[in-house]
């Protein structure tokens, strides 16, 4: 009989990857999303999974509804990669997302234990959580420090499932995952704004690009990898939390050079602070320039993970590089923008 997995969060990034991934291993594949929410497909559809997941409306704010859904279900496993997880938007509504992305994953672990199913549960964590941070490069001991209501909330999510597993002797992981991106990703999010302005750019739909900070670090992999390691973390014997990173540090500003090599632009850099702006030789044109209004109220300025322990346990590491992921993004926004068809 086919092990029965439940995504919450499918419609995203990581859900389309990861039931992907799990339709290919013989799973049958619950997809949980909002029912206030229109579902968009289309990340699924891209990867030809659409078809072959069973899709459950499920709200994260109400406990009942999550139970019962267990009850039904019966998963084997379940993947909670529902949040609201856009950092800027934390700040604009940090109350709902204290509610999605902490208490959650209290309602999530309260519904395994009380039903009884015993499910293994996996928890999107983030770099996030390390924020200001402690020390460099970051790993599962380094101590928190968000600098969010996106990463505080989820700190309180990452710490909740150590004590469901501590406690009851739970089957539930966290995977503190760096910076994760792909052709799939949000609009809202830097790497896939800068890949889609750019291709819109280069096919003449848009003048510029603006951006906040461009000197942020971050470590970039790509989010096929990862939800591998998300797989691998539910297969081992003992439950435990890991960082996922690439272990490679990059701007803002070497991802938006990257994605214009990409796209065959000559990008020059000229000014600097808020004066500084990007243009292309080639054409003369000014075509990425800072816009202050982007700028976070608090911002995190370098994240570098060690995953030394994913891969000596898991036996996981990242396949594809910083340069092949952004070209990968870069060339795909560029065909979607060739017949219209930039995907938000």
């Amino acid at each position: 009989m086919a092990k029965r997995a439940l995504v919450t969060g499918v419609t995203g990034q990581d859900g389309a990857y990861l039931s992907r991934l799990l339709l290919d291993k013989g799973y049958k594949v619950y997809g949980a999303y909002r029912r206030s929410a229109s579902p968009n497909m289309w990340r699924l559809a891209e990867l030809g999974a659409d078809k072959d997941v069973e899709f459950i409306p499920l709200e994260l704010l109400e406990y009942t509804n999550i139970a019962r859904m267990l009850d039904k279900v019966k998963p084997d496993e379940i993947y909670n990669l529902a949040a609201q997880s856009f950092v800027a938007m934390s700040f604009e509504q940090p109350l709902y997302t204290g509610d999605v992305d902490g208490l959650g994953v209290t309602r999530f672990l309260e519904a395994i234990r009380d039903t009884g199913i015993g499910s293994k549960f996996y928890q999107a964590s983030t770099s996030e959580m390390f924020g200001k941070v402690q020390q460099v490069p970051q790993s599962e001991s380094t101590p928190f420090y968000p600098r969010s209501p996106y990463g505080a909330a989820k700190m309180y999510g990452h710490w909740i499932v150590v004590n469901y597993r501590e406690s009851y002797n739970m089957f539930a992981c966290s995977g503190i995952l760096f910076n994760h991106e792909s052709p799939l990703r949000g609009i809202e999010f830097v790497t896939r704004k800068v890949t889609a302005a750019l291709a819109m750019i280069k096919h003449g739909r848009q003048e510029v690009l603006e951006l906040g900070n461009m000197d942020a670090k971050r470590d970039w992999g790509f989010a096929g990898d990862y939800v591998e390691g998300m797989y691998r973390m539910l297969q081992h014997d003992i439950a435990d939390d890991y960082v996922l990173s690439t272990g490679q540090t990059e701007t803002v500003r070497t991802f938006i050079e990257a994605a214009s090599r990409a796209l065959d632009f000559d990008l020059a850099w000229e000014g600097s602070g808020e004066s500084e702006k990007g243009i292309d030789r080639k054409t003369g044109k000014t075509i990425v320039r800072i816009n202050p209004e982007f700028y976070r109220p608090a911002e995190v300025d370098l994240l570098i993970g060690d995953s030394s322990k994913a891969r000596n346990t898991l036996g996981w590491q990242p396949k594809v590089n910083f340069e092949g992921l952004v070209t990968m993004m870069a060339k795909a926004d560029f065909d979607r923008a060739a017949k219209g068809d930039i995907q938000f």
